[in-house]
């Protein structure tokens, strides 16, 4: 009898390993490594030999004579950004790979998406490997979501989806979640990369038969990134993440890859009793209760191709122990913390023995590097006890010899600072605009402007 031999993969990163052990050597994570039996070397070589042989040659013909896929064929989910974020409404025959933290809104998006895409007319299924249909039904009636033509299944078996969506009854399926999923054939766990990467395989090759539109739900890792193996994002047409503080604040929905459309674009919403609202006018909304401060900057960002005015708000205070702290909500910590050196580095200000707290408000994000400038002259406001005129945003990119640098879009930040009624903008002075302040390094920002009690 042969005996079967096993390696051992990392769930977090795919690497393989003769021997089991408690952390990675790969990528560092602990308790990832799961035992997997690998087929016998003759089953392989057989294998092969008869893929050899089985074989035939493709016919191939000019790309000039293949008549285009119909892009009309998109189904409205009900929300126009959300539309725009995954290139004018879902595409049929395409799968989405919808992924995002625990309780940030991924089950509720999908039901209002199924309960407003049934409205249309179309047959909707909608199946949870997780809950149970009492569960999913309470959350239905929540959110108002009754049709006859949305169906609900409880299955995590990847075998009896794929080939329920093969059947062609339905226009879209959602699959709630891909972790929860197993195949027969496959011995291992459910959420293994193993069965994560063939279940995935399967409902994709089912959806392209049949023309079906999919959207699998994916889990996330405790560093925010999309668990399970990387041929899962490569494998699917549309990776969207969903980001946001699950407990308040405004969430937003983008797209990390889109075979149909841009990346740029973003949809910005806020959960409320009934479920997920737009977020039509999302600077209003964020700067209705500031309080012009010391600390308090106004900040022009991006959110994909949108302009935003976000408040950012500093807090500096003596620390009570030898080690200062220093803390970011909404704002890279690493980021931070190099900031703070060129503001010590550069200008006259000592924070070496200061606790130094800084937060985006409204659960914002902030990737854009523009927020350089905002974030130093939060800090220092706070740290000298002065405050910026309330009618100028701040934007720009600073660098480590105190510089500030030119960043993207810079006349779509300036269009939405002057629609909110502000009246000037310091910016970097490579911006030509009688609107903007210029301003060519840190210190003189500083001087100029931060000079009001």
């Amino acid at each position: 009898m042969v005996k079967q031999r096993s390696r051992y993969i990392c769930q977090n990163c795919g690497a393989s390993f003769a021997k089991w052990a408690g952390r990675c050597e790969n990528c560092g994570e602990w308790n990832t490594l799961l035992e997997q039996v690998l087929q016998p070397e003759s089953e392989v070589k057989g294998a092969l030999a008869r893929g050899a042989v089985s074989g035939k040659n493709l016919e191939a013909v000019s790309i000039d004579t293949i008549e285009p896929s119909d892009a009309g064929s998109r189904l409205s989910t009900g929300f126009s950004d959300f539309d725009n974020v995954l290139g004018g409404g879902i595409l049929l025959g395409s799968v989405s790979l919808l992924a995002g933290q625990p309780g940030i809104g991924k089950s509720t998006i999908l039901m209002q998406t199924c309960a407003r895409v049934s409205a249309t007319g179309h047959r909707v299924l909608y199946i949870s490997g997780e809950e149970s249909a009492g569960q999913v039904k309470m959350r239905a009636v929540r959110l108002g979501a009754s049709s006859d033509r949305l169906h609900f299944a409880s299955s995590a078996s990847g075998n009896d989806i794929a080939k329920t969506i093969e059947e062609g009854g339905y226009d879209l399926v959602i699959v709630d979640s891909i972790q929860t999923l197993s195949l027969a054939e496959i011995s291992a766990a459910p959420g293994t990369v193993s069965q994560v990467s063939n279940c995935g395989n399967l409902i994709i090759r089912a959806a392209k038969a049949s023309n079906t539109a999919v959207i699998i739900v994916g889990h996330v890792t405790k560093d925010g990134t999309l668990a399970g193996p990387k041929v899962l994002e490569h494998l699917v047409d549309v990776v969207l993440n969903f980001e946001g503080d699950r407990y308040g604040g405004f969430k937003t929905v983008r797209a990390v890859k889109n075979r149909f459309g841009s990346t740029t674009e973003v949809a910005i919403f806020e959960m409320a009793d009934k479920g997920l609202t737009e977020v039509k006018n999302p600077s209003e909304a964020l700067l209705s209760e500031r309080q012009n401060t010391d600390g308090s900057i106004i900040m022009a960002t991006i959110e994909g191709a949108r302009p935003l005015l976000v408040e950012i708000q500093a807090l500096v205070n003596s620390t009570n122990f030898g080690y200062p702290k220093r803390t970011a909500s909404g704002f890279d910590i690493n980021r931070l913390n190099l900031l703070i050196a060129v503001l010590e580095r550069r200008t006259k200000l000592k924070l070496q023995d200061k606790d130094i707290f800084i937060n985006v408000v409204g659960g914002m994000r902030l990737n854009d590097s523009a927020a350089d400038l905002a974030i130093c002259m939060a800090i220092a406001s706070a740290a000298a006890g002065r405050k910026l005129d309330e009618k100028i945003v701040v934007f720009g990119e600073v660098g480590l010899g105190g510089e500030v640098r030119s960043v993207i879009a810079p006349d779509r930040r300036i269009a939405e600072a002057k629609k909110l009624g502000f009246k000037n903008a310091i910016a970097p002075a490579t911006i030509k605009d009688k609107f903007v302040l210029p301003v060519k390094d840190l210190r003189s920002a500083l001087v100029s402007y931060m000079n009001k009690k």
